[in-house]
């Protein structure tokens, strides 16, 4: 009797264990591709714990991959190799490769599915923001986050140079006379211990020539210019606004001496050899722990000629169709973009919402009369502005401008010389397009 009772309680344990097997292969596993900063890691591994506290059956497996072109060209070789992630962070300009791939699914399919979202909360996104997530009209990813550019300045610097630092900068007149002001040789040797203004100049050819291209758009918007006109037959970066856009550039990068100048700004601003530079909210949290002992602050970007204008920006969620679970992966997007967790991650992330109802959370509230910096950003979000989007040849065109500003600030070309035959090899790009696409 006793062996037999034993026998009993041994085959209960194996079969208890045998349907806790089973019950994690229940689980579905989500990869999700990412190239968050370091400093927002802790803040993504936070959220996704979250996550996974009110949806015990999904796991969430965050892989980082490096930005830029690296991580179009790791997402190209996993769709041909069919080992594409669940959902991957994109830029906007990603898009069109991965919709002429027929790599992602269109967010309808989701939105308008059993656990589908609202008309009322799609309208609450920022309208910028959808425009970057869709292409020809068409949703095919969400947006996760937004971003704009601020200024980043040491008031400490002003204080020292004779300027207000309670008044940064307000117009591009005033922009090169204090990025003059704040840059001094101080030993004579030829070489500023202090430079007043960074630049984001990066080789044309390299994986930061869209990081580049991005920080200028704001500069061409603020003389009244755009990348191309509306009905997407010609490019117009090359006109007045441009020229004048891009002159501003040139005429800094040589006064500063900006071609010796590190391209790590970051760290020249810490280390007190930098007044000013662009910048963007995710960097705050990481600011905050390194700038102490220093007398800093964001503030808008200077007016240009004609208006205002920032650059609106983000990182939008794609769900691709090699994806095991997508059910899965579209119900961690959706609870992302509800305004409680978009208040949790942009306080802790240092993103910014990607809707209004956010700005109506009470902890976010006080949040923004906490944290002044961060509330410039939220501002700026006013005069914000999406890029015109290009259907075909968005890329080619993005590196077409970066290989003008390369060649009329690092190689001292004429700036309209430099602009018009770059342009004419986006007319080029433009054109065949067109014709392919009749």
């Amino acid at each position: 009797m006793k062996k037999l009772i034993i026998l009993i309680i041994v085959s209960i344990i194996f079969i208890n264990s045998c349907g806790g097997d089973e019950k994690n292969d229940d689980k579905k596993t989500v990869i999700f591709w990412h190239s968050f900063v370091s400093s927002t890691v802790p803040a993504l591994n936070a959220l996704i714990e979250d996550f996974e506290k009110t949806h015990p059956d999904i796991n969430i497996e965050a892989q980082y991959i490096p930005s830029g072109d690296a991580l179009v060209q790791k997402l190209i070789t996993s769709i041909q190799s069919e080992t594409a992630p669940d959902i991957s962070w994109l830029h906007a300009h990603f898009m069109e490769d991965l919709v002429q791939a027929d790599a992602i699914y269109k967010m309808e399919k989701f939105i308008k599915g059993p656990n589908g979202i609202s008309e009322a909360d799609l309208n609450d996104i920022y309208p910028a923001l959808l425009q970057y997530a869709s292409w020809r009209g068409t949703l095919y990813s969400m947006p996760m986050e937004a971003t704009n550019l601020a200024l980043l300045y040491n008031k400490d610097m002003f204080r020292a140079a004779g300027l207000d630092p309670e008044r940064p900068p307000q117009n591009w007149d005033e922009l090169v006379e204090y990025s003059k002001k704040l840059t001094f040789d101080k030993d004579g040797d030829g070489k500023n211990e202090q430079t007043g203004l960074f630049l984001p100049v990066y080789p044309a050819a390299g994986p930061l020539s869209g990081w580049m291209v991005w920080q200028f758009h704001p500069y061409l918007w603020q003389a009244g210019g755009y990348k191309i006109n509306l009905a997407q037959t010609e490019v117009i970066y090359n006109d007045e606004a441009g020229i004048k856009a891009l002159r501003l550039w040139k005429k800094i990068y040589h006064d500063l001496d900006l071609n010796v100048f590190t391209s790590d700004y970051d760290v020249a601003f810490a280390s007190r050899n930098l007044a000013m530079a662009m910048d963007g909210p995710w960097n705050l949290p990481r600011y905050e722990e390194i700038l102490t002992g220093m007398d800093w602050a964001f503030a808008p970007l200077p007016s240009g000629p004609e208006k205002k204008a920032t650059i609106v920006g983000g990182e939008y969620l794609a769900i691709f169709k090699q994806s095991e679970h997508p059910e899965a992966a579209w119900a961690f997007i959706k609870w992302i973009i509800q305004p409680e967790t978009q208040a949790k991650w942009a306080m802790t992330s240092g993103y910014l919402p990607i809707r209004r109802a956010v700005k109506e959370v009470p902890e976010f509230k006080q949040y923004l009369e906490d944290n002044p910096n961060f509330k410039v950003f939220i501002d700026q979000m006013e005069f914000g502005q999406a890029e015109r989007p290009i259907d075909y040849g968005g890329m080619e065109i993005m590196r077409h401008i970066a290989d003008a500003i390369e060649k009329s600030t690092v190689g001292n070309q004429d700036v309209q010389e430099a602009l018009n035959e770059s342009a004419k090899l986006s007319n080029k790009v433009l054109n065949e397009a067109n014709q392919k696409h009749k």
